[in-house]
């Protein structure tokens, strides 16, 4: 069965392009997140959550995480705690940088950044991800890069990719192809899938039955599938069911039959408790199809997520 599990990109850094985060988040300063996130992570640990996700440019996600980490020490050792390298954090906490992030996936950058993880996440790091795979990165090819990955296989932290983009499959199905010394360097992907945009489902389906975890990210769209930004089919399912727009949006990840862990991106506490409804919503197959003609081209999809403002 899916699980649902917690990524802090919402939370580790003041602005993202999610809505409504004045509201969710009227006091952005580090120690402010910090506290949002550590409550957060608590909430999580009760409602059975064992998948954290972080990266090194969620502003200072793993640093607050490794807090938490330290200051709990009944933690479970079974949650699992993810993160990504391939992006800077670059925003200097503020909330109108120019560039909140840069992009750089060559193997230099992955050396420091995986010392920079590794100070802060130590021997909890289970999952190191490249950071938005697409098919024009240098991370498919670099031969280099790709044994420094498996160096750290080799210490058993598990390598995988994310993706992002109108062409998550054709990244995906490239990693798939990527071997060192005659075996699959990667083993877990993290992907964008939702009603709006499910194009990369195939691909995750191959991944799936290669033996890859598969982590479903932004099953609400950025805040597209809730509140007032919800389409009218949404809106209609969520009121018949009794739930959450929010709930629905990620039970129909659930319902994949590919999906292993199910990220919920909440940012409130009150976000939280709703989407960890959808791990026990039944979605019929007329739901599942109503929600299936939501779909979007692809392109049309990430064009209107780039262009959401970061806030």
């Amino acid at each position: 069965m899916p699980t649902l599990g917690l990524g802090l990109a919402a939370v580790g850094r003041p602005a993202y392009i999610t809505g409504g985060r004045a509201a969710d988040l009227p006091d952005r300063s580090p120690d402010a997140l910090r506290r949002r996130c550590h409550d957060l992570l608590d909430l999580a640990c009760r409602l059975g959550v064992r998948h954290i996700d972080v990266a090194r440019s969620y502003g200072r996600s793993e640093e607050f995480v490794a807090d938490w980490l330290r200051e709990r020490p009944e933690v479970p050792r079974d949650l699992f705690v993810a993160s990504k390298w391939g992006y800077t954090y670059t925003g200097g906490w503020s909330l109108t940088a120019d560039k909140h992030e840069v992009k750089d996936h060559s193997l230099a950058a992955f050396l420091r950044q995986r010392e920079e993880t590794r100070a802060l996440l130590g021997d909890r790091l289970d999952i190191y991800r490249i950071h938005s795979l697409t098919p024009d990165s240098p991370a498919l090819t670099d031969t280099a890069l790709h044994r420094a990955l498996a160096e750290l296989a080799a210490e058993g932290v598990r390598i995988g990719i994310s993706t992002s983009g109108p062409r998550q499959a054709d990244a995906l199905r490239a990693a798939l192809e990527v071997t060192v010394d005659g075996a699959p360097l990667f083993s877990s992907v993290q992907s964008t899938w939702n009603p709006l945009e499910p194009s990369v489902a195939p691909a995750l389906a191959e991944a799936h039955a290669a033996g890859w975890l598969v982590v479903v990210k932004e099953g609400v769209a950025n805040g597209r599938l809730v509140g007032a930004e919800a389409p009218e089919t949404l809106r209609r399912i969520a009121a018949e069911l009794d739930a959450g727009t929010d709930a629905v949006a990620l039970a129909a990840a659930f319902h994949q039959p590919w999906t292993d862990v199910v990220l919920s991106g909440a940012a409130t506490e009150t976000q939280l408790t709703s989407n960890a409804t959808a791990a026990s919503l039944t979605l019929t197959e007329r739901h599942l199809a109503a929600l299936a003609e939501l779909a979007e081209p692809a392109e049309t999809y990430w064009r209107t997520r780039s262009s959401r403002a970061w806030s």
